[in-house]
């Protein structure tokens, strides 16, 4: 009877902090709002981190998600819109999705850039109908402590992932599993 009130409680106050961290305008983002926040998110990303600014000049391609919003209890998922970009322009948007299970709780909103540093990789990207992180280029999760560090003499993956703008609770963040499809907003 205690664990049922205490699963009651965790519910109620996931679903009143999603209410807060996901407005409705997300849903339906246009084109035009994922452009200027995908803008917005590289700039603080580059402010932040030198290295993904180094790697954002050598990058073939860099596809960045804004806003992703993570939540579950025992299943969860996340979902988040964004673009590709080449050379800085819009080359496509995509969304991210990932469901998930097991021991988990909570809300979570953040974002991720992922820096596309060979031709090969933006072409499996773009040829493929739906991208499974975790199948194709390998990709290396870039975090504070090992992006100060990081020079283009030793980074050299295929891909090199960057989160920021983490907000909320969750237990860990990660990409496995994720599904990376391309969209077509209004």
């Amino acid at each position: 009877m205690r664990y049922l009130h205490l699963t009651t409680i965790i519910c109620l106050l996931v679903f009143t902090a999603g209410t807060f961290m996901c407005p409705n305008d997300t849903a339906v983002a246009s084109a035009d709002k994922i452009d200027a926040d995908v803008k917005i998110s590289l700039e603080k990303l580059y402010a932040k981190s030198t290295a993904a600014k180094t790697l954002g000049e050598k990058a073939k391609g860099i596809l960045v998600f804004p806003s992703i919003t993570k939540g579950g209890f025992i299943v969860g998922g996340q979902y988040g819109k964004g673009a590709l970009l080449k050379a800085g322009k819009t080359a496509g948007y995509y969304n991210t999705i990932q469901a998930s299970y097991g021991l988990q709780a909570g809300l979570q909103k953040y974002g991720y850039a992922m820096f596309l540093m060979t031709d090969s990789a933006v072409k499996y990207l773009d040829k493929s109908s739906g991208w499974e992180v975790g199948v194709g280029p390998t990709i290396t999760i870039v975090d504070t402590g090992a992006a100060g560090s990081a020079t283009t003499t030793t980074l050299k993956s295929e891909i090199y992932a960057f989160f920021f703008d983490q907000k909320g609770l969750m237990a860990g963040i990660g990409l496995q599993g994720t599904k990376i499809t391309k969209i077509s907003p209004k």
